[in-house]
């Protein structure tokens, strides 16, 4: 079974509530018909119903059975305004300013997750990652924890004859933070490991990349990830982490052997974790466009709930795809038990 097909029948297993805030865009609608149809989510839609209507109509999509919400008239906008007010007091937010605010369907979209009437988000269709993030981590806000961060991974699907090994990936960060210092590196892929054991179905083998391999190199860089490494077993020494590791190393099993006698993954990683948003980012982008990877992203993690992003170039596929990463993500959520909070702490730098 491929990756995304699993993650697609666990999402039908429990379908949980995912709000779409860009009801005016074809994409969107095309990819809530489906989701609705094969009842990976109960999907709701933000928007004007009126405009949602006229573009279903003009591209011919039936959207029997899917109700939208106008934020404008909603009767909920006035409760979402003064919990908007009451998160954002201390920012100096009054409650005319957060009428105006829930009133757009973005922020309304947020402020019906953070209270609970939705179980994830889904944006960035029409809206820029910079406004769906900010949006997020405002009202949705991060996990409290003094080593949170907010931070990205593209799920990467490999499935293609050309590709030695087949199956699903955790590539981080690719999207979001530029610079992690080594507590944020840490923080990264231990919330990586996490959503590779939800999205993958297996357990997380994480390669804290580098151009050095166990020492080969020095460099300020390398130190960095040295230092991650060590964080991240500290934090969770049940899981598999080497570090820091050349690419070739982290998944070439012959490679492996030769430069790490030691190893704990042996060139078989499935989480990826770049060293800074330079190498994230050109790294996804060349398994996506020459190596033919199938890349499902930006997805956040972090958040005290799902919220994620998508590229303004997607697809009807690929919001789908997010719908069911989203879905699953708040199946993850819902049932975590106080064991998993054994890696809620990243220990200070040593």
């Amino acid at each position: 079974m491929s990756v995304l097909q699993r993650i697609v029948d666990t999402a039908k297993a429990d379908p949980k509530r995912i709000v779409l805030c860009e009801a005016q865009d074809p994409r969107v609608l095309e990819a809530a018909v489906r989701a609705r149809r094969d009842q990976i989510a109960d999907v709701i839609l933000i928007g004007d119903p009126a405009r949602s209507a006229q573009v279903a109509s003009q591209h011919g999509i039936d959207l029997s059975g899917l109700v939208i919400t106008d934020p404008a008239t909603s009767q909920a906008r006035e409760r979402y305004a003064q919990q908007l007010c009451r998160l954002r007091e201390k920012k100096g937010m009054t409650l005319e300013q957060a009428q105006q605010a829930t009133a757009q369907p973005l922020c309304f979209a947020n402020v019906m997750l953070q209270m609970g009437d939705a179980d994830g988000s889904v944006a960035g269709a029409v809206h820029t990652t910079a406004d769906v993030v900010r949006t997020a981590l405002q009202v949705v806000g991060a996990k409290a924890s003094a080593s949170s961060i907010v931070s990205s991974f593209f799920l990467m699907i490999f499935e293609h004859e050309h590709h030695p090994t087949k199956g699903g990936m955790i590539f981080s960060d690719c999207g979001l933070v530029i610079d992690p210092d080594a507590e944020q590196l840490a923080r990264i892929a231990l919330d990586s490991a996490k959503s590779a054991q939800a999205l993958l179905g297996e357990p997380p083998r994480i390669a804290m990349l580098s151009f050095s391999t166990l020492g080969s190199a020095e460099h300020v860089n390398v130190t960095k990830v040295q230092q991650a490494t060590r964080l991240a077993r500290q934090a969770a020494p049940e899981l598999l982490i080497d570090g820091e590791i050349q690419l070739d190393a982290a998944i070439i099993p012959a490679i492996a052997s030769r430069k790490l006698s030691d190893s704990q993954i042996h060139g078989q990683a499935n989480v990826l974790i770049f060293p800074d948003l330079n190498a994230g980012n050109i790294g996804y982008k060349l398994a996506e466009r020459l190596g033919g990877a199938i890349a499902v992203g930006p997805l956040l993690q972090g958040l005290n709930k799902p919220a994620n992003d998508l590229s303004r170039g997607c697809s009807a596929d690929d919001i789908y795809n997010v719908i069911a990463v989203t879905c699953v993500q708040a199946q993850q959520q819902q049932n975590s038990a106080p064991a998993h909070e054994a890696l809620a702490s990243v220990p200070a730098r040593q």
